[in-house]
Protein backbone atom coordinates (compact mmCIF):
# COMPACT_ATOMS: atom_id res chain seq x y z
CA UNK A 1 0.00 0.00 0.00
CA UNK A 2 2.61 2.16 0.60
CA UNK A 3 4.54 1.72 -2.96
CA UNK A 4 1.21 2.08 -4.44
CA UNK A 5 0.58 5.40 -2.61
CA UNK A 6 4.39 6.96 -3.58
CA UNK A 7 3.83 5.85 -7.20
CA UNK A 8 0.14 7.24 -6.92
CA UNK A 9 1.82 10.80 -6.06
CA UNK A 10 4.39 10.67 -8.34
CA UNK A 11 1.91 9.99 -11.11
CA UNK A 12 0.05 12.96 -9.94
CA UNK A 13 2.35 15.58 -9.45
CA UNK A 14 4.84 14.39 -12.53
CA UNK A 15 1.54 14.29 -14.32
CA UNK A 16 0.54 18.15 -13.48
CA UNK A 17 4.11 19.67 -13.98
CA UNK A 18 4.00 17.76 -17.86
CA UNK A 19 0.28 18.14 -18.31
CA UNK A 20 0.67 21.15 -21.00
CA UNK A 21 3.40 19.76 -22.52
CA UNK A 22 2.20 16.07 -23.34
CA UNK A 23 -0.67 17.76 -24.50
CA UNK A 24 0.75 19.80 -27.26
CA UNK A 25 2.95 17.09 -28.40
CA UNK A 26 -0.34 14.63 -28.57
CA UNK A 27 -2.03 16.90 -30.49
CA UNK A 28 0.68 18.24 -33.19
CA UNK A 29 1.51 14.24 -33.25
CA UNK A 30 -1.88 13.83 -34.73
CA UNK A 31 -1.74 16.23 -37.40
CA UNK A 32 2.27 15.17 -38.47
CA UNK A 33 1.22 11.68 -38.59
CA UNK A 34 -1.22 12.11 -41.73
CA UNK A 35 1.13 14.97 -42.96
CA UNK A 36 2.33 13.76 -46.29
CA UNK A 37 -1.21 12.47 -47.48
CA UNK A 38 -3.15 15.96 -46.88
CA UNK A 39 -0.19 17.58 -48.23
CA UNK A 40 -0.73 15.50 -51.05
CA UNK A 41 -4.32 15.97 -51.46
CA UNK A 42 -4.03 20.09 -51.02
CA UNK A 43 -0.50 20.55 -53.37
CA UNK A 44 -0.85 20.09 -56.80
CA UNK A 45 2.59 20.81 -57.28
CA UNK A 46 3.50 17.12 -55.69
CA UNK A 47 2.48 15.53 -58.57
CA UNK A 48 3.91 14.99 -62.11
CA UNK A 49 1.81 12.23 -64.72
CA UNK A 50 4.12 10.30 -66.38
CA UNK A 51 3.82 10.25 -70.00
CA UNK A 52 3.47 7.51 -72.54
CA UNK A 53 7.05 5.47 -72.31
CA UNK A 54 8.16 8.50 -70.52
CA UNK A 55 11.65 8.05 -68.62
CA UNK A 56 12.82 9.97 -65.36
CA UNK A 57 15.71 12.52 -65.95
CA UNK A 58 19.05 12.26 -64.67
CA UNK A 59 19.82 14.84 -62.20
CA UNK A 60 21.83 17.15 -64.79
CA UNK A 61 19.11 17.91 -67.12
CA UNK A 62 16.92 18.96 -63.96
CA UNK A 63 19.83 20.84 -62.36
CA UNK A 64 20.19 22.61 -65.67
CA UNK A 65 16.52 23.54 -65.88
CA UNK A 66 16.97 24.50 -62.28
CA UNK A 67 19.88 26.84 -62.89
CA UNK A 68 18.28 28.80 -65.94
CA UNK A 69 15.25 29.76 -64.10
CA UNK A 70 16.93 30.62 -61.03
CA UNK A 71 20.92 31.95 -62.31
CA UNK A 72 23.44 33.05 -59.25
CA UNK A 73 21.85 30.73 -56.90
CA UNK A 74 23.57 27.58 -55.14
CA UNK A 75 21.62 24.52 -55.67
CA UNK A 76 22.21 21.78 -52.70
CA UNK A 77 20.36 19.48 -53.86
CA UNK A 78 17.31 17.12 -55.64
CA UNK A 79 15.39 14.42 -54.01
CA UNK A 80 13.41 12.23 -56.13
CA UNK A 81 9.95 11.27 -55.18
CA UNK A 82 9.28 8.18 -56.96
CA UNK A 83 7.36 7.60 -60.12
CA UNK A 84 4.03 10.22 -60.59
CA UNK A 85 6.16 12.88 -58.52
CA UNK A 86 8.14 15.81 -58.44
CA UNK A 87 11.54 15.96 -57.83
CA UNK A 88 12.28 18.51 -55.79
CA UNK A 89 14.98 21.09 -55.44
CA UNK A 90 17.07 22.38 -52.15
CA UNK A 91 18.38 26.00 -52.74
CA UNK A 92 21.63 27.93 -50.74
CA UNK A 93 19.63 29.94 -48.15
CA UNK A 94 16.30 30.13 -49.38
CA UNK A 95 13.13 29.98 -47.94
CA UNK A 96 11.59 28.06 -50.75
CA UNK A 97 11.67 25.03 -52.60
CA UNK A 98 11.43 24.67 -56.43
CA UNK A 99 9.32 21.59 -57.78
CA UNK A 100 10.39 20.14 -61.46
CA UNK A 101 8.72 17.63 -63.43
CA UNK A 102 11.59 14.82 -63.57
CA UNK A 103 10.09 13.51 -67.09
CA UNK A 104 10.29 16.93 -68.60
CA UNK A 105 12.58 19.31 -66.83
CA UNK A 106 10.01 21.86 -66.34
CA UNK A 107 10.27 24.30 -63.21
CA UNK A 108 6.42 23.20 -61.69
CA UNK A 109 6.62 25.67 -58.22
CA UNK A 110 8.56 27.32 -56.20
CA UNK A 111 6.78 26.79 -52.66
CA UNK A 112 7.91 28.78 -49.28
CA UNK A 113 8.54 26.26 -46.80
CA UNK A 114 6.48 28.38 -44.49
CA UNK A 115 3.48 26.23 -44.24
CA UNK A 116 1.10 24.63 -41.23
CA UNK A 117 2.91 21.64 -40.91
CA UNK A 118 5.79 24.02 -40.32
CA UNK A 119 3.94 25.33 -37.34
CA UNK A 120 2.61 21.96 -36.10
CA UNK A 121 6.59 20.94 -35.89
CA UNK A 122 7.81 23.97 -34.61
CA UNK A 123 5.19 22.92 -31.44
CA UNK A 124 5.89 19.75 -31.64
CA UNK A 125 9.95 19.72 -31.27
CA UNK A 126 10.70 23.11 -29.70
CA UNK A 127 7.21 24.33 -27.96
CA UNK A 128 7.25 27.00 -30.46
CA UNK A 129 10.10 28.36 -28.56
CA UNK A 130 13.85 29.39 -29.41
CA UNK A 131 15.40 25.72 -30.13
CA UNK A 132 17.82 25.41 -27.63
CA UNK A 133 15.38 26.30 -24.93
CA UNK A 134 12.38 24.50 -26.41
CA UNK A 135 14.30 21.63 -27.27
CA UNK A 136 14.93 20.98 -23.39
CA UNK A 137 11.28 21.15 -22.72
CA UNK A 138 9.87 18.78 -25.21
CA UNK A 139 12.67 16.46 -24.12
CA UNK A 140 11.94 16.52 -20.38
CA UNK A 141 8.40 16.61 -20.74
CA UNK A 142 8.81 13.28 -22.88
CA UNK A 143 10.97 11.88 -20.28
CA UNK A 144 8.46 12.52 -17.30
CA UNK A 145 5.50 11.13 -19.78
CA UNK A 146 7.35 7.61 -20.15
CA UNK A 147 7.71 7.61 -16.96
CA UNK A 148 3.95 7.94 -16.02
CA UNK A 149 3.38 5.73 -18.57
CA UNK A 150 5.08 3.20 -16.51
CA UNK A 151 3.23 4.47 -13.22
CA UNK A 152 0.06 4.64 -14.85
CA UNK A 153 0.27 0.90 -15.54
CA UNK A 154 0.67 0.25 -12.27
CA UNK A 155 -2.24 2.06 -11.20
CA UNK A 156 -4.35 1.09 -13.70
CA UNK A 157 -3.33 -2.84 -12.46
CA UNK A 158 -6.86 -4.76 -11.13
CA UNK A 159 -6.52 -5.52 -7.21
CA UNK A 160 -8.19 -8.56 -8.19
CA UNK A 161 -8.35 -10.02 -11.41
CA UNK A 162 -12.54 -11.61 -11.01
CA UNK A 163 -15.40 -10.18 -13.11
CA UNK A 164 -15.82 -6.85 -11.42
CA UNK A 165 -11.95 -6.27 -11.66
CA UNK A 166 -11.80 -6.72 -15.34
CA UNK A 167 -15.11 -4.50 -16.31
CA UNK A 168 -13.19 -1.71 -14.39
CA UNK A 169 -9.96 -1.96 -16.69
CA UNK A 170 -11.17 -2.68 -19.46
CA UNK A 171 -14.53 -1.51 -20.34
CA UNK A 172 -15.90 2.48 -20.16
CA UNK A 173 -19.32 2.85 -18.64
CA UNK A 174 -20.75 5.22 -20.77
CA UNK A 175 -24.12 5.00 -18.51
CA UNK A 176 -22.51 6.36 -15.59
CA UNK A 177 -22.44 9.46 -13.88
CA UNK A 178 -19.67 12.19 -15.72
CA UNK A 179 -17.36 11.80 -13.23
CA UNK A 180 -17.58 7.97 -13.59
CA UNK A 181 -16.88 8.46 -17.66
CA UNK A 182 -14.15 10.17 -17.07
CA UNK A 183 -12.28 8.07 -15.06
CA UNK A 184 -12.59 5.50 -17.67
CA UNK A 185 -11.53 7.40 -20.41
CA UNK A 186 -8.24 7.92 -18.46
CA UNK A 187 -7.90 4.88 -17.19
CA UNK A 188 -9.08 2.16 -19.80
CA UNK A 189 -8.14 4.36 -22.87
CA UNK A 190 -5.26 4.63 -21.24
CA UNK A 191 -4.14 0.91 -21.15
CA UNK A 192 -5.32 0.89 -24.74
CA UNK A 193 -2.74 2.86 -25.87
CA UNK A 194 -0.09 2.19 -23.49
CA UNK A 195 2.14 -0.04 -25.83
CA UNK A 196 2.34 2.21 -28.64
CA UNK A 197 2.69 5.36 -26.22
CA UNK A 198 5.91 3.72 -24.93
CA UNK A 199 7.26 3.32 -28.25
CA UNK A 200 6.48 7.07 -29.08
CA UNK A 201 8.00 7.86 -25.92
CA UNK A 202 10.87 5.72 -26.14
CA UNK A 203 11.83 6.61 -29.94
CA UNK A 204 11.37 10.39 -29.12
CA UNK A 205 14.21 10.24 -26.43
CA UNK A 206 15.91 8.25 -28.57
CA UNK A 207 15.88 11.16 -30.93
CA UNK A 208 16.15 14.09 -27.54
CA UNK A 209 19.05 12.66 -25.50
CA UNK A 210 22.32 11.55 -27.43
CA UNK A 211 23.04 10.08 -24.02
CA UNK A 212 19.63 7.39 -23.93
CA UNK A 213 20.71 7.29 -27.55
CA UNK A 214 24.00 5.96 -27.00
CA UNK A 215 22.73 3.84 -23.92
CA UNK A 216 20.12 1.75 -26.01
CA UNK A 217 22.53 1.07 -28.57
CA UNK A 218 25.07 -0.12 -26.28
CA UNK A 219 22.75 -2.40 -24.29
CA UNK A 220 21.64 -3.67 -27.82
CA UNK A 221 25.27 -4.99 -28.24
CA UNK A 222 26.38 -2.15 -30.54
CA UNK A 223 29.96 -0.17 -30.33
CA UNK A 224 29.69 3.51 -29.82
CA UNK A 225 32.77 4.03 -32.42
CA UNK A 226 33.88 7.33 -33.61
CA UNK A 227 32.30 8.48 -36.85
CA UNK A 228 33.94 7.50 -40.13
CA UNK A 229 34.81 10.73 -42.55
CA UNK A 230 33.14 10.50 -45.84
CA UNK A 231 35.72 11.78 -47.80
CA UNK A 232 36.71 11.92 -52.09
CA UNK A 233 40.53 10.17 -52.75
CA UNK A 234 42.05 13.34 -54.82
CA UNK A 235 45.46 11.85 -54.76
CA UNK A 236 44.64 10.55 -58.60
CA UNK A 237 44.25 14.13 -60.00
CA UNK A 238 40.91 12.67 -61.61
CA UNK A 239 39.58 15.84 -63.65
CA UNK A 240 36.05 13.58 -64.77
CA UNK A 241 33.09 16.10 -65.61
CA UNK A 242 31.42 16.54 -62.07
CA UNK A 243 27.47 16.27 -63.06
CA UNK A 244 28.26 13.43 -65.60
CA UNK A 245 29.61 11.84 -61.90
CA UNK A 246 26.45 12.62 -60.14
CA UNK A 247 24.21 11.11 -63.14
CA UNK A 248 26.37 7.98 -63.11
CA UNK A 249 26.04 8.00 -59.08
CA UNK A 250 22.30 8.43 -59.67
CA UNK A 251 22.52 5.48 -61.76
CA UNK A 252 24.23 3.60 -59.75
CA UNK A 253 21.93 4.51 -56.72
CA UNK A 254 18.46 3.50 -58.73
CA UNK A 255 19.89 0.24 -60.45
CA UNK A 256 22.34 -0.93 -58.15
CA UNK A 257 22.19 0.22 -54.90
CA UNK A 258 18.96 0.58 -53.74
CA UNK A 259 16.47 -2.32 -52.60
CA UNK A 260 13.56 -0.73 -52.26
CA UNK A 261 11.47 2.32 -53.64
CA UNK A 262 14.27 2.37 -56.42
CA UNK A 263 13.35 5.99 -58.26
CA UNK A 264 12.83 7.51 -54.60
CA UNK A 265 16.36 9.10 -53.85
CA UNK A 266 18.34 12.06 -52.77
CA UNK A 267 21.35 13.56 -53.97
CA UNK A 268 23.51 16.35 -52.73
CA UNK A 269 26.12 17.94 -54.86
CA UNK A 270 29.44 18.00 -53.47
CA UNK A 271 31.03 21.85 -52.91
CA UNK A 272 34.45 20.75 -52.61
CA UNK A 273 37.43 18.29 -54.35
CA UNK A 274 37.22 16.03 -51.27
CA UNK A 275 33.64 16.39 -50.29
CA UNK A 276 31.41 12.90 -51.72
CA UNK A 277 28.60 12.20 -53.29
CA UNK A 278 26.13 11.58 -50.37
CA UNK A 279 23.12 9.27 -52.12
CA UNK A 280 20.12 8.44 -49.55
CA UNK A 281 18.65 5.38 -50.86
CA UNK A 282 16.07 2.49 -49.53
CA UNK A 283 13.77 5.14 -48.07
CA UNK A 284 10.91 2.56 -47.00
CA UNK A 285 8.67 2.88 -44.15
CA UNK A 286 10.42 5.39 -42.84
CA UNK A 287 13.76 4.16 -42.98
CA UNK A 288 16.38 5.03 -45.31
CA UNK A 289 20.04 3.75 -46.71
CA UNK A 290 22.90 6.79 -46.53
CA UNK A 291 25.45 5.98 -49.02
CA UNK A 292 28.79 7.74 -49.90
CA UNK A 293 30.44 7.61 -53.24
CA UNK A 294 33.79 9.22 -53.97
CA UNK A 295 33.24 11.67 -56.41
CA UNK A 296 35.95 10.26 -58.69
CA UNK A 297 35.60 6.51 -58.90
CA UNK A 298 32.19 6.11 -57.24
CA UNK A 299 33.70 3.75 -55.16
CA UNK A 300 30.94 2.98 -52.00
CA UNK A 301 32.93 5.02 -48.85
CA UNK A 302 33.46 2.85 -45.51
CA UNK A 303 31.00 5.89 -43.97
CA UNK A 304 28.04 4.30 -45.78
CA UNK A 305 25.44 2.34 -44.24
CA UNK A 306 24.73 -1.48 -44.91
CA UNK A 307 21.63 -2.63 -45.96
CA UNK A 308 19.33 -2.70 -43.11
CA UNK A 309 18.83 -6.67 -43.33
CA UNK A 310 22.80 -6.72 -43.00
CA UNK A 311 22.62 -4.71 -40.17
CA UNK A 312 23.27 -5.73 -36.47
CA UNK A 313 19.95 -5.07 -33.74
CA UNK A 314 21.75 -2.01 -32.63
CA UNK A 315 21.93 -0.57 -35.84
CA UNK A 316 18.65 -2.09 -36.74
CA UNK A 317 17.35 0.12 -33.50
CA UNK A 318 18.84 3.11 -34.24
CA UNK A 319 17.68 3.28 -37.92
CA UNK A 320 14.40 1.88 -37.47
CA UNK A 321 13.52 5.14 -34.68
CA UNK A 322 12.07 7.31 -36.90
CA UNK A 323 9.67 4.87 -38.68
CA UNK A 324 8.77 3.44 -35.36
CA UNK A 325 8.04 7.23 -34.02
CA UNK A 326 6.07 7.92 -36.27
CA UNK A 327 3.97 4.82 -37.38
CA UNK A 328 5.34 4.49 -41.07
CA UNK A 329 6.34 0.50 -40.28
CA UNK A 330 2.98 -0.42 -41.14
CA UNK A 331 1.84 2.04 -43.50
CA UNK A 332 -1.88 2.94 -43.48
CA UNK A 333 -2.94 0.78 -40.37
CA UNK A 334 -0.21 1.55 -38.62
CA UNK A 335 -0.69 5.74 -38.79
CA UNK A 336 -4.21 5.04 -37.83
CA UNK A 337 -3.52 3.57 -34.70
CA UNK A 338 -0.64 5.77 -33.67
CA UNK A 339 -3.14 8.75 -34.45
CA UNK A 340 -5.74 7.48 -32.32
CA UNK A 341 -2.91 6.66 -29.44
CA UNK A 342 -1.63 10.08 -29.79
CA UNK A 343 -5.06 11.14 -29.95
CA UNK A 344 -5.81 9.32 -26.41
CA UNK A 345 -2.19 11.04 -25.19
CA UNK A 346 -3.17 14.22 -25.43
CA UNK A 347 -6.80 13.48 -23.43
CA UNK A 348 -4.84 12.11 -20.59
CA UNK A 349 -3.71 15.43 -19.04
CA UNK A 350 -7.00 16.84 -19.48
CA UNK A 351 -8.81 13.48 -17.88
CA UNK A 352 -6.29 13.19 -15.27
CA UNK A 353 -6.76 17.03 -14.14
CA UNK A 354 -10.36 16.99 -13.54
CA UNK A 355 -10.18 13.42 -11.77
CA UNK A 356 -7.28 15.58 -9.16
CA UNK A 357 -9.87 18.29 -9.32
CA UNK A 358 -13.07 16.30 -8.46
CA UNK A 359 -10.83 14.84 -5.58
CA UNK A 360 -9.85 18.11 -4.36
CA UNK A 361 -12.92 19.72 -4.64
CA UNK A 362 -14.40 16.62 -1.93
CA UNK A 363 -11.53 17.11 -0.07
CA UNK A 364 -12.27 20.75 0.76
CA UNK A 365 -16.08 20.44 1.36
CA UNK A 366 -16.65 21.19 5.03
CA UNK A 367 -19.52 19.29 6.52
CA UNK A 368 -21.65 21.54 8.99
CA UNK A 369 -23.04 19.57 11.69
CA UNK A 370 -26.41 19.69 12.56
CA UNK A 371 -27.91 21.81 14.85
CA UNK A 372 -29.61 19.93 17.95
CA UNK A 373 -31.23 22.49 19.99
CA UNK A 374 -33.42 21.22 22.24
CA UNK A 375 -37.03 23.07 23.80
CA UNK A 376 -37.80 22.99 26.95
Amino acid sequence: MTFKKINAWFHLWLGIASGIVVFVLGITGCVLVFEQEIKSLSSPWLHAEKPVDGKILPPSVLYKSVEKALPAREIESVWYHGENQTAHFRIHESDSTVYVNPYTAKVIAMVSNEDIFNFFKDGHYYFWLPKEIGHQVTAWGTLIFFLLLISGIILWWPKKWNKKGKEQSFKIRWKAKFKRINYDLHNVLGFYSVIIAIVMAFTALMMSFTWFNKSVYWLAGGENAPRIEAVSDTTSNLKPNLFSQIDKAWHKGVFELAEHNPYEILMHFPETPTEAIYVCTDMYRGTWRDVYLDQYTLEELPASNKRLREENLASWIRRSNYGLHVGLVGGVTTKIIYFLASLICASLPITGFYIWWGKKKKSNKIVKPKNSLTTA
